[in-house]
């Protein structure tokens, strides 16, 4: 124990008068990390003075020193650390008006290995702990009354010797969480931002390590729990291997339905996902309340059924006609009459919705019956005619809408499943289905993207998909990497060599609820190709099926050098945003090409019309774009750098006018990077910045050698990424101070596969970090992802490289991440939205021939800012109904209320799995994280497209493909 004495806890002074607003907030966040840490301490020493040392010096003995040991196992070294970070921050703490600096005191604390080794320890016993205490607690009385008599004594806060435990587990993201505080409120030139960057790097970086710990020790307490439950010695056999690998289990409510739809029963079962199986099991009565309320008491289990889970299928609202005839089905357990003929839907959501969707179309065939009539009547009527039958119709199609609307919400969180049982009498297969009710629909969403991509592991390809050199013969489960989802070759009229290639997200056709767990991100791929020495060709492909397909190819006058997506401008708040300006300037595509054009597409038009041509004075090649805010930077071959400059009050078009011809150097102007308010151009071995406000410019070094040029450039956090033309290393440098920060031989992890080394490795593509990695392509065809952190840190790299075995047969010419969100709007439970005109069908046809149009500018309906549109899955804009004519024939009913929908809630002291995302508010699941009272749930699908000549796999044996042109595509699991 440190003295107090000697060391007294860090106290912040008075404040003193003169402080900006900034300096004020950040004097209060560094209060916040003082009081933080005083109350975490104390937290540790209660846990070892309160408990440790009465179990250790009672007599006689309520445990064994055996058994307390593992308890509180690696808890006095945590706290040694700490207590030595305490003595840092209180002699900061008393210097801090004059240094304000406190980030370089985290990471000189928390980057030794000392803090990993004993959190990884304590991290990695805590489960086993949690079992000793929970063992003790219902052999040993005594022990028990002692952890009663304990927490009546903590009558401050009543807090459990479970609930002290858990606080180490907390700690990190809790430092995070403070630390982007500070960043936030730190300007830019500040002495302590780069450090601030720096510590939330180290940070992240350390507690993705102990989450990914605590995730790995979590799964094999359930994986073993669940194989002492399991009588079938084969089974049990299998989920006590290594091979074993649980993706993820819960808790959900099994609903089951009669004969006529109706619920019978409801109860709560576990389901465990695998790599290869899944698992539904019985949940028992858990342990007594005493003990319960003092330590968390697993359920025992009772297998109720496991299949393997390439037969186990997602069954979707509008799906449940498609089956075989040769299928028996039971709901539920409930055999289905005359099953054997195995004819009709099955009813699988609420009964009363959909029963009154039947009628709806039932009596719209009527109506439409009666309208053909009424048509051929002789006389004329008042309120029998043509004109007031088709309003029927159109009212009817209206209410129809209104309903699917309503039983998609109900659906949202209701997982089907079809499920292999035991052949019949006869010998045919026997499914059964079965219907969960998940917590939330994001919950569901992410139940059905997991089944998707476990079954997408089990490909050869995936089987393994990735290698690394510091594995030491232990292959990576194929799950947790970037699962090769397709490849498709390219057939094009002559051999084209692939110079760029862009995402464009445009709304596409409506799609059903849950399409967003298992396809791709949805729009559409260009794909610019360099065919003879004066033409070039574009070429278009959609995104909106499981594997793209060609829509369009745009002959062009010369050869294509790069690509740019300029998204819609954002109106301001003070411009009106009427009918007539809101369809204006839309999203375009900006094409470079070598005759010194850059020709401007809009991307919602069938024919990808050329919108506007812009030429240079000179002719020069255009060799790059980048668009930041209102600007268009185009890079020449000359050494020279257009500014285009994005005029207001655009109609149709982007009318762009040179405004600006600045000289960087004699060199080509290889690569852009935008920043906030600043432009990077590289010319040979150096990088201009260009301040977009006041036109200076600003020059720094980033490659001794002058031959070597600067090729790629990519961004993340506080850092920005370099590959060159020459050699096999990247460079980091810091965005706000230009320092060179790291380097990176990228021929190390892949030189197992390369026996050159180095000499022959080069990078070909670097691809924008998305989802941790950093995505390198390589002249041999080798894809390589280095692992960076996520946050607003610094993008260092802070792990083991993975080579991928999937490549291809001639260098990467392009990466490109594909990425779309979720609208929040479908994740809430109850979507359907009040009022008559907001009402939107969500269709769930995957086979529309619309989905495949360019044309979107139809379908963009105009949504009235003091109306709330239904969002739609995977859209960039939101829809109404509200044009459709007619009035509702009849008022909405009350919603169905469903008790076992209500989200269960994580107490304040869980201690399941602490995952890190983008959100910060989803990094402690027990925090809770309202903002204004809305959750910020939201669901991101990314994928990453390669392009390149042929496949190979890397392996001994394997035997290239043709070397047509491929496309590769990556998918990553939802991040939620």
């Amino acid at each position: 124990m440190v003295s107090e004495a000697k060391h007294p806890p860090a106290q912040l002074g008075p404040m003193p008068d003169g402080l900006s607003s900034q300096q004020i907030v950040r004097r209060h966040i560094l209060g916040s990390i003082v009081q933080s840490e005083r109350s975490y301490l104390d937290s540790l020493k209660r846990i070892l003075q309160e408990y440790q040392r009465p179990l250790m010096e009672a007599e006689p003995r309520i445990l064994s020193v055996r058994k307390i040991r593992p308890i509180f196992f690696r808890l006095r070294e945590i706290m040694q650390c700490h207590s030595m970070f305490q003595i840092a921050l209180a002699s900061r703490v008393a210097e801090w008006d004059s240094c304000e600096k406190i980030g370089d005191l985290f990471v000189a604390s928390f980057s030794k290995s000392m803090v990993l080794d004993v959190y990884s320890d304590y991290v990695n016993n805590f489960t086993n702990a949690m079992a000793l205490i929970k063992k003790a607690c219902m052999s040993k009385p005594t022990f028990l009354e002692f952890l009663k008599v304990r927490k009546q004594a903590s009558s401050v806060d009543r807090i459990t010797l479970y609930g002290l435990m858990v606080k180490p587990i907390q700690r990190f993201p809790q430092f995070i969480l403070l630390l982007q505080d500070m960043l936030k409120n730190t300007p830019t030139g500040h002495v302590d931002r780069l450090p601030l960057q720096l510590a939330l790097t180290e940070l992240e970086t350390l507690a993705e390590k102990l989450n990914e710990q605590k995730r790995v020790a979590d799964q094999v307490t359930e994986t073993q729990q669940l194989a002492r439950c399991v009588s079938d010695r084969s089974l049990s056999k299998l989920l006590n291997s290594e091979q074993i690998s649980l993706i993820l289990c819960e808790t959900l409510i099994e609903t089951v339905y009669s004969e006529r739809g109706q619920v019978l029963k409801s109860k709560e079962r576990k389901v465990f996902l695998f790599g290869d199986m899944l698992i539904c099991a019985n949940i028992n009565v858990k342990g007594p309340p005493d003990i319960s309320s003092l330590v968390p008491v697993g359920p025992k289990y009772t297998l109720k059924w496991s299949a393997p889970l390439q037969q186990v299928q997602v069954v979707e609202v509008g799906q449940e006609g498609t089956q075989t005839k040769d299928t028996l089905y039971q709901l539920g357990g409930v055999k289905r009459p005359g099953g054997s003929s195995g004819s009709g839907s099955i009813v699988l959501g609420p009964p009363r919705l959909y029963q009154e969707l039947q009628e709806l179309q039932h009596d719209l065939s009527v109506v439409e019956q009666v309208t053909l009539i009424v048509g051929t009547l002789q006389g004329t009527y008042q309120n029998l005619n043509t004109t007031v039958a088709q309003d029927w119709c159109l009212a009817l199609q209206r209410l129809i809408r209104i309903k699917e609307d309503q039983i998609q919400s109900a659906n949202k969180c209701r997982l089907r499943l079809q499920v292999p049982g035991r052949p019949d009498k006869s010998g045919r297969p026997v499914s059964f289905t079965v219907v969960f009710n998940t917590p939330s629909p994001v919950s569901k969403i992410s139940w059905v993207n997991r089944f998707h991509l476990a079954k997408i592991a089990l490909r050869d390809e995936n089987t393994p998909g990735w290698f690394s050199a510091e594995d030491d013969g232990k292959t990576k489960a194929p799950f947790w990497c970037p699962l090769l989802a397709c490849r498709m070759p390219v057939f094009t009229s002559k051999a084209q060599e692939w110079k760029a290639a862009l995402h464009n997200p445009v709304q596409c056709a409506l799609l059903g609820f849950s399409a967003a767990s298992t396809s791709l991100p949805q729009g559409y791929l260009w794909v610019a190709g360099a065919g003879d020495s004066t033409q070039g060709q574009v070429d278009i492909f959609s995104l909106n099926r499981p594997t793209p397909r060609p829509v369009k190819s745009l002959q062009m006058g010369a050869r294509v050098r790069c690509l740019e997506y300029v998204p819609e401008p954002t109106p301001s708040e003070d411009t009106e945003t009427g009918p007539h300006n809101s369809t204006g300037v839309g999203n375009t595509i900006c094409v470079g090409l070598d005759d010194g054009c850059i020709l401007v597409y809009g991307s919602m038009d069938t024919a990808a019309q050329c919108l506007v041509t812009l030429r240079n004075p000179e002719g020069c090649p255009v060799l790059c774009l980048k668009h930041s805010g209102n600007f268009l930077f185009a890079g020449l071959r000359d050494g020279m750098l257009m500014v285009y400059e994005r005029h207001p009050g655009g109609t149709s078009f982007i009318m762009l006018d040179v405004s600006l011809y600045l000289t960087v150097g004699s060199d080509p102007i290889r690569t852009l990077l935008a920043l906030e308010g600043s432009v990077w151009a590289s010319c040979a071995n150096t990088v201009t910045v260009l301040d977009v406000s006041s036109l200076s410019t600003q020059r720094f070094e980033v490659h001794q050698d002058p031959m070597v040029s600067v090729a790629h450039m990519v961004r993340a956090g506080g850092g920005a990424w370099m590959a060159f033309s020459e050699g096999s290393s990247i460079r980091l440098f810091h965005t706000e101070t230009l320092e060179h920060l790291q380097e990176i031989n990228i021929s190390t992890p892949s030189s197992f596969y390369n026996p050159k080394g180095q000499k022959s490795m080069r990078v070909t593509s670097l691809l924008l970090i998305c989802q941790g990695l950093l995505w390198v392509g390589t002249a041999q065809g080798i894809i390589i992802t280095l692992p960076v952190p996520k946050l607003e840190g610094i993008p260092k790299i802070t792990g083991k490289g993975m080579t991928s075995l999937n490549a291809h047969c001639g260098p990467v010419d392009f990466l490109v991440a594909l990425s779309s969100t979720l609208s929040p709007d479908l994740l809430k439970r109850d979507s359907v939205v009040e009022g008559h005109d907001s009402a939107c069908g969500v269709e769930d046809r995957s086979d529309s021939s619309s989905q495949e149009s360019l044309q979107q500018a139809s379908i963009s309906a105009q949504i009235d800012g003091k109306r709330k549109g239904r969002g739609v899955l995977l859209q960039y804009r939101l829809r109404s109904t509200s044009g459709l004519p007619g009035r509702p024939l009849t008022m909405r009913g009350e919603e169905a209320s469903d008790s076992s929908l209500e989200s269960l809630e994580h107490s304040m002291e869980d201690g399941s799995i602490y995952e890190l995302s983008d959100d910060p508010d989803m990094w402690v699941r027990g925090r809770p994280c309202d903002r204004k009272g809305v959750r910020r749930d939201r669901v991101t699908s990314v994928a990453v497209l390669s392009g390149g000549k042929g496949f190979r796999r890397l392996r001994e044996g394997s035997v290239a493909t043709a070397a047509e042109s491929t496309l590769m595509i990556w998918q990553l699991p939802l991040t939620v």
